[in-house]
């Protein structure tokens, strides 16, 4: 069958090498795969390995080491790179963007992905073409969007779609040499110290494709016409877990995930909070939708499959990498105090999630100079935290905006701080 797809991505991390660039080689649909990365180094490790790449598959009992051919690394950087690009952009059926958070749209202007997207539909040829949007955004795919269109490139005949996904799959990328030896990971190419290294989970939903008579070259991916109720499953299930976890981790001076699989107290704190308050109120939430997702069993599922895979050895997830930025992560309407809103809307007291809260608030306090903390925030200790000074964090994560729960969220909080002083014995870094 003939190949009558053209794939562009932009951004060369381990979701796009692992996901939706390999999806798109195994598939056997795409004449062309192209990927904008700006990092000169990975550039020219895998033009020189002749367009190929590794990419390293961590399952449940082992790591599996997969090699991608037919890639064409292309950087926007370069003049005559990024005239390729968008005469590649013109023909693309489907477009990747796999940046860092969707603040990257916009940077780097006149190469911007905003920049060189609109550049491209606006003169495509191609009968029509999706553009997934990868970003940890529940929306991603409206922001791009509107700042495509704002360069009024498009014309009104060229049929174009932006998805939105939930990518459920954890991934990361090795730059420790002791470790790649240890787990046997293969590098990126050779000559470049780094390995992809992605879990093997696949069950990637994405927004319905509605452009008529258009079949997307990836087949893979399970589409939804509503992915809001299974983003804010993944915001305030998944990611927010995650997060609980890697803070108390953090305090516990654990180095990796993996480190908390056999800590029956802290895996319980993850479980309860996972289910009873995050799981609960999305049940709450979204049992009209009849999806068996947000039921009682449905839930449980989803949650103890992921306290594994969470805590997978071969994946080995390290807690640095799970507790960066931990800023944005205890942003007002975020994983964490998202959370902990959702629940007390739904009358739930979220006591778990605020242990998660209180244990990142001590992970800020540990790293004030690296995240500019002032001088008049930086208790130090936890233990000093009282209702005034938790009020003036909070203030100064959220840029004093207004939280209509803020009593309760601090209340929350102040009981969090009593129950980790009761744990001390079992939490003894704290």
């Amino acid at each position: 069958m003939k190949a009558e797809h053209v794939f562009t991505g932009f951004g060369f991390g381990p979701i796009q090498s692992g996901l939706f660039a390999k999806e798109a080689f195994q598939s056997g649909n795409f004449s062309r795969i192209v990927i904008a990365e700006i990092d000169t180094d990975l550039v020219d490790a895998v033009r020189a390995n002749k367009g190929s790449y590794y990419v390293n598959v961590a399952k449940a009992d082992g790591i599996e080491t997969l090699r991608i051919d037919n890639m064409e690394l292309l950087n926007p950087k370069v003049t005559a790179d990024r005239q390729i690009l968008l005469e590649v952009l013109t023909q693309s059926t489907e477009i990747v963007t796999c940046l860092p958070s969707v603040s990257f749209y916009g940077a780097g202007e006149p190469n911007s992905v905003v920049s060189l997207i609109a550049e491209g539909i606006g003169n495509n040829s191609a009968k029509a073409t999706i553009i997934y949007t990868a970003e940890n955004n529940n929306h991603a795919a409206e922001i791009l969007e509107k700042a495509v269109s704002g360069k009024n490139a498009a014309p009104s005949q060229v049929k174009v779609q932006f998805l939105n996904t939930v990518i459920g799959k954890m991934s990361r990328v090795v730059t420790d040499h002791a470790e790649i030896a240890e787990l046997k990971l293969k590098t990126i190419a050779p000559g470049l110290k780094r390995a992809f290294l992605v879990e093997q989970f696949n069950r990637i939903l994405v927004s319905r494709t509605q452009i008529v008579g258009f079949k997307p070259g990836i087949k893979v991916f399970i589409e939804k016409d509503d992915l809001l109720p299974f983003e804010e499953a993944k915001l305030y299930g998944h990611n927010a877990i995650h997060s609980l976890l890697g803070f108390i981790g953090a305090v516990k001076r654990a180095k990796s995930m993996t480190e908390l699989k056999d800590d029956k107290v802290v895996m319980q704190i993850g479980r309860e909070a996972f289910l009873k308050e995050s799981g609960a109120a999305l049940i709450k939430k979204y049992a009209h939708l009849g999806d068996g997702l947000f039921t009682e069993a449905g839930f449980k599922d989803y949650a103890e499959d992921l306290l594994v895979r969470m805590t997978n050895p071969c994946l080995g997830d390290t807690i640095a990498r799970v507790t960066r930025d931990v800023v944005r992560k205890l942003e007002m309407d975020g994983r964490i105090f998202g959370t902990m809103q959702l629940a007390l809307e739904y009358g739930i007291e979220p006591k778990n999630m605020a242990l998660g809260a209180m244990a990142g608030i001590t992970v800020l306090l540990q790293k004030a100079n690296e995240y500019n903390l002032p001088d008049d925030l930086c208790f130090g200790d936890w233990r000093k935290l009282d209702k005034v000074r938790i009020e003036r964090i909070l203030n100064w994560l959220w840029n004093g905006k207004g939280c209509r729960q803020i009593d309760q969220i601090i209340k929350s909080l102040k009981n969090a701080k009593k129950h980790l002083e009761e744990l001390s014995t079992n939490l003894h870094s704290f």
